[in-house]
């Protein structure tokens, strides 16, 4: 990690996940929240579908070019690429106008929420990406990322249909990438004692 980014060290150390598990968390979701920096310095959080593309395996061991079960934090997790999320997108808009007046951002993923009324919490687990959006401009970039995302949603669904979809909003569509420098992963305590038993 680049010791003068702005990211923050997990402070309960004990409940961060392993990149593995942050990687698995955004393959496995499907929907999420952008935050931006929006109009009059107002923060701006969007729900958005995504797909997440991982820069390499994300299983331990083999030739993966990480080691994958040290947690999220560790400096040797942070260094770029740590993979790609993709979206789809109006052409403007409040969101447009933010990643063109600054593309820092991040994406919260929530995979687990489940209330415990009786013990007065929640069993969550959860995974923030940092990194810059940018709007994809060439169109071989474009439509690789369309049909990733197509097919991330509609996998059963033939090929010549994804393509034609895709067709006919392509005057419309916009498709951005979030390249991610940064994994914060994280969950409750109770499941963090139940996988390390």
């Amino acid at each position: 990690m680049n010791q003068t980014a702005p990211f923050r060290p997990l402070r309960r150390r004990r409940q961060e996940l392993s990149y593995a598990a942050c990687a698995e968390i955004l393959e496995r979701n499907t929907s999420g929240v952008l935050a931006l920096a929006g109009d009059g310095g107002y923060p701006y959080a969007v729900p958005l579908s995504y797909v997440y593309v991982p820069a390499g395996p994300v299983a331990s061991g083999g030739d993966a070019p990480l080691q994958h079960d040290l947690p999220c934090g560790t400096p040797a997790q942070q260094e770029p690429p740590l993979g790609r999320l993709l979206f789809h997108s109006a052409r403007e808009g409040h969101k447009i106008d933010a990643i063109l007046r600054d593309g820092r951002a991040s994406f919260c993923v929530v995979d687990q929420d489940r209330v415990v009324p009786e013990e007065f919490t929640t069993y969550f687990r959860s995974v923030i990406a940092f990194g810059r959006v940018r709007v994809i401009e060439r169109d071989a970039e474009k439509r690789a990322a369309a049909e990733l995302l197509s097919q991330r949603f509609a996998p059963e669904v033939p090929l010549e249909r994804h393509e034609a979809e895709i067709d006919r909003f392509w005057q419309t569509l916009t498709m951005l990438e979030l390249a991610v420098e940064h994994l914060s992963g994280k969950e409750a305590i109770e499941l963090a004692r139940g996988r390390a038993q």
